[in-house]
């Protein structure tokens, strides 16, 4: 059996899956601490982890197919101001240099309050005759100043990269590290770049002493297999990567849950939940991809692309708050900060005259719900307790405890409301869906989410005391993901390699795009991906004149699908109508591939007494396991071979566009082709749709079948 390894490495323990590359099916997992004092600092940890899962479920190192790692190491060190102080060296010649000296002055960059990075400044004026000397004298007073890494930063040097790359090129012959602001980003704006490559060159130490600790640790565990990393947008890179790029790996814990998310629960258009104790963090998956913004680093703009999480102080030990015995709301406190346990998770016996006091966890805080028994045993009433009573936790959930124990424990706080301990356990739920309902509907308006069809999903061990009292409260299906406890440490073992080229272009031409596009597909392959397996899509922001184009593919090709399962029409037709909550009789198939199949509804909907009509048609496409893979709302199918798609694509134009005061709108456009769905949204032109679909469909036959579909564009 090939075995796919993930270790995820937590600020309190370090988690290892196994999980069988065929099947996806969880074979293994293991806990140790995270070992931040020993000498090898979390690698140790690492290596401990990977050691027992390999040994207890008897895996030999040529078994092991894929291993990556997910840490909190360089977000901490942000976080901790544990970081080196960072010299910027500034190129730039007249007016445009003297501009670009300011853009480029960080001063002290706040990471958290009360820590700092610091920064140095040298200038070198291009057009002075010999930059190689002026260089390295620049490197010399840096290095005099205390600066141990540095940036190379020049206006415009996404274009013109040469001097840029001179300076690092010098900082590799001192043996120091170095950055250069067109490797961290292709987007103009020196300001936010120079900033970004200053937060990333901070870390460079730390982190390269890490990764070269790590590697090899694993390879002397003999295993062949490239140690890959987690990213902050949900992908994985080489350890090569993480050396000129550890920026990356900033923000990457809740991007792992994600990548489980869309991996094993094969998700399309949902919001996922990660429910720890302490709180709940929300991210959004629309069309099977997840949603990305460009991170910030203490509260300063960067252009690091990491996963939009929401996070909310909600979890499955979040404390009561009272006031004069009564609830009144749920957390942000949970009951670690508290010391305190949770009643649930306690002997039901040594709940013994419970009595109902008030505690503040943190100076400052309201008071809180605690609960003193003979004995002087204290516990805290918490989220877990409140979902176990109201039934919402089952015996194979995680956060499943003793409902005995929780009861015992409420029933002072249900008896100052004059209300039964089913019914407080209920209120306290609700305090907390009203918090988490604001954030998770913000989320789906800023992503256009369809109300109707988005899932919740919850991962995490709190998962169950969270989620389906939410989703109940807000009317939306949901599920706890399979194995919700070890989701992210999964999501690290089937996260895909990604990466991602913006780059700025005015007025971009079909070769700008194509050549982006390119760009990021070497990207992915430098990253780890296997070239064939691949996929590319590209968008184009015309308000900012960015092109986007973004790189996903695997380590290594699977011959065999990757459930091995194939689905009757029938049964994918019956998902369908699971999915949409009508009956498989009023589903029509209008499309359909070898391993895809389009599905319609039609909807009529009959207002002012019959006299108007409305009709609303819902789209699934599903492929063979069952999958939906896309869903949308009037939208236009078409079946086309490769020879004949344009044709479609021109009708779907015509039909779509949307022409009105604020310029032309053209329509969303997806090609299917095999298991790919080729996103053609977000292009200026109907040019640039036809050129980068003709780049697409270049390597297959001209017989082969694609589904063509078509939205119109909302703003």
């Amino acid at each position: 059996m090939k075995v796919r390894i993930g270790i995820d490495v937590g600020g309190t323990f370090t988690d290892a899956v196994a999980i069988d590359n065929e099947t996806f099916e969880l074979v293994g997992s293991v806990k140790v601490p995270t070992t931040h004092k020993a000498a090898e600092g979390v690698a140790a940890g690492i290596v401990q982890a990977l050691h027992r899962v390999m040994d207890e479920c008897s895996i030999k190192p040529e078994d092991v197919v894929f291993i990556a790692h997910g840490t909190t190491q360089a977000t901490n060190a942000l976080l901790e101001g544990d970081v080196a102080k960072v010299g910027i060296v500034t190129l730039g010649s007249g007016l445009q240099g003297a501009k670009s000296k300011s853009d480029t002055d960080m001063g002290k960059i706040e990471l958290a309050q009360g820590k700092f990075l610091p920064t140095g400044n040298e200038y070198i004026d291009t057009s002075g005759s010999d930059l190689s000397t002026q260089i390295d004298c620049a490197l010399d007073a840096l290095q005099k100043d205390g600066c141990t890494s540095f940036v190379a930063a020049e206006a415009f040097s996404v274009d013109d990269p040469a001097n840029e790359n001179e300076v690092v090129e010098a900082c590799r012959r001192r043996g120091v590290p170095g950055t250069a602001t067109n490797d961290i980003s292709k987007l103009y704006g020196l300001k936010i770049r120079t900033r970004t490559a200053v937060v990333n060159a901070s870390i460079m130490p730390k982190m390269l002493e890490a990764a070269n600790m790590t590697e090899e640790s694993i390879k002397g565990a003999h295993i062949e297999t490239p140690l890959m990393v987690m990213r902050c947008d949900g992908g994985v890179m080489t350890v090569d990567e993480v050396r000129s790029r550890p920026i990356l790996t900033i923000l990457s814990g809740p991007a792992a849950g994600v990548a489980g998310a869309l991996m094993y629960e094969k998700l399309t258009d949902g919001l996922f939940f990660e429910v720890g104790g302490t709180s709940t963090d929300i991210s959004c998956v629309k069309d099977g991809k997840v949603m990305i913004q460009y991170a910030e680093v203490g509260g300063h703009k960067t252009y690091l692309n990491s996963l939009d999480v929401r996070t909310v102080g909600i979890g499955g030990g979040s404390m009561v708050q009272i006031e004069n015995g009564k609830a009144v709301s749920t957390g942000p406190r949970s009951a670690h900060i508290a010391n305190l346990d949770y009643e649930v998770y306690t002997d039901p016996s040594k709940i013994v005259n419970p009595r109902l006091v008030a505690v503040r966890p943190m100076e400052g805080d309201p008071e809180y719900a605690c609960i003193e028994c003979d004995g002087g045993l204290r516990v805290s009433l918490t989220m877990a307790g409140a979902a176990n009573i109201a039934g919402y936790v089952r015996p194979e959930d995680y956060a499943y405890g003793n409902v005995e124990a929780a009861k015992l424990a409420w029933k002072p706080l249900a008896d100052n409301m004059g209300c039964t301990v089913e019914e407080a356990a209920r209120k306290v739920m609700d305090f907390a869906a009203e918090k988490n309902a604001r954030v998770a509907s913000q989320l789906m308006k800023d992503y256009k989410m369809d109300t109707r069809t988005t899932v919740f999903v919850g991962g995490g061990g709190g998962a169950a005391s969270v989620v389906p009292h939410l989703a109940e409260f807000m009317g939306h299906s949901q599920h706890i993901a399979k194995n919700g406890a070890v989701i992210s440490t999964i999501g690290v073992a089937l996260a895909m390699v990604r990466d991602m080229v913006e780059r700025s272009v005015s007025d971009p031409t079909q070769d700008d795009i194509i050549a982006v596009r390119r760009e990021a597909e070497l990207k992915a392959i430098a990253s780890g991906a296997a070239p064939d397996s691949i996929e590319v899509s590209v968008e184009v922001d015309t308000q900012r004149n960015v092109v986007r184009a973004i790189a996903v593919g695997t380590t290594e090709m699977r011959s065999k699908d990757r459930l091995q399962k194939r689905l009757t029409e029938d049964e994918r037709l019956s998902i369908v109508a699971d999915n949409l909550n009508v009956p498989v009789s009023e589903l029509s198939i209008v499309a359909r591939t070898e391993q895809m199949m389009a599905v319609r509804h039609e909807r009529v909907e009959k207002r002012l007494f019959g006299l108007v009509k409305k009709s609303t048609s819902q789209v699934r496409l599903v492929d063979s396991e069952g999958v939906i893979r896309l869903q949308k709302t009037n939208a236009l199918v078409c079946e086309e071979t490769v020879a004949t798609w344009k044709k479609s694509l021109s009708w779907l134009l015509d039909e779509l566009t949307i022409y009105n005061d604020g310029g032309t709108n053209l329509p969303n456009v997806y090609i299917v082709l095999g298991t790919r769905i080729i996103d053609l949204s977000g292009l200026p032109t109907p040019e640039q749709i036809e050129g980068l679909g003709s780049v697409e469909l270049s390597s297959c036959g001209a017989d082969e079948r694609v589904i063509l579909v078509g939205t119109k564009r909302v703003e």
